[in-house]
This record gives C-alpha cells, structure tokens and sequence, in this order.
C-alpha cells in the first residue's frame, strides 16, 4: 500500500471501533512490542483510555487513513501554562505510521496537521517526546524543525 494521487490520506479524529488498529499501529516496533498487547479481544483498558481522551477538551487522537484504512496516529494533549507569560503548549505522543508507509511524507503530514491544530488552538509552542532509542525517529523530527531542546526524565509509578 502506497500513496499515491489517487489515494490521498485523510486526517480525522480517532472512533472508538479504530481503537484496535491504533493499539496494533503501537505495538508495531520493538519498544512499542515490549509495551502493548495487541491481542483478541483486546483488554478493556484500551477502550477506557480512549474514552477518556474523547472526553477531554484538552486531548485530541488523530488518525490518518488511507483507503478506508487506518494507517498512522498521534495523540496532542494541550497544556495551559504560566511560565513563558501563560503561553500554552501542545504535547504530541504515540506518533506512528504503518510500516509499509514509511517515508513517503505520511508522517510529515500528520505531524503538520497536528501543528495546524495547535496553532488554532493559540499554542505558542509543540513538544514531543521520542524514545532516546529511535534514531530515525530523531532524524524525522530533526527535518521537520524540531530542536532537542530539553532533557526529558520519567519515573514508573
């Protein structure tokens, strides 16, 4: 599967019933295999998880289909903030593309319909984070103007 001009990909908000293809599109990597169980039926937490961002005004999950397909996703949260004189940011998370459609610009557009949506949203700024590992992923984000600009620090709870 390909694109093609004929096959143009179609930005929208994530359904419930693309929650399955989402969690696959996750789990579709060594981190994100260790991490997700794309498994039947897939657990409930999975469709908790969705509804909970649905519902919040602050959180949007995109998917990207193509042909009726679904074949990349990114969730943005948007954080209300003080600091840099109460500018708000967005934050993206869980970008990925199927595999079969990787490098053919799929990417690019999704991470710049997300920034469209921020922009309109009023955010003065978008943050992502990327696993330390990705080196690609690096390398994409880099093209696209992203600086590493922080240090980032997580802690399991």
């Amino acid at each position: 599967m390909g694109i093609t001009k004929a096959s143009e990909p179609v930005f929208r908000p994530a359904r419930r019933e693309d929650v399955a293809r989402i969690v696959q599109l996750l789990a579709d990597d060594p981190l994100g295999a260790g991490r997700e169980r794309f498994e039947a039926p897939l657990p409930e937490a999975y469709y908790a998880a969705f509804d909970r961002i649905e519902a919040s005004d602050g959180n949007i999950l995109t998917v990207a289909e193509l042909d009726g397909v679904v074949v990349g996703c990114l969730q943005m949260t948007f954080i209300p903030g003080l600091s840099n004189r109460g500018a708000d940011l967005a934050l993206i998370e869980g970008v990925r593309v199927d595999m079969s459609l990787r490098s053919q610009g799929l990417g690019a557009r999704l991470i710049a319909d997300a920034l469209d949506a921020a922009r309109a949203r009023g955010c003065q700024a978008v943050e992502l984070f990327t696993h330390k590992s990705r080196a690609d992923a690096h390398r994409f984000y880099d093209r696209l103007g992203f600086e590493q600009s922080h240090v980032g620090y997580r802690i399991k709870l």
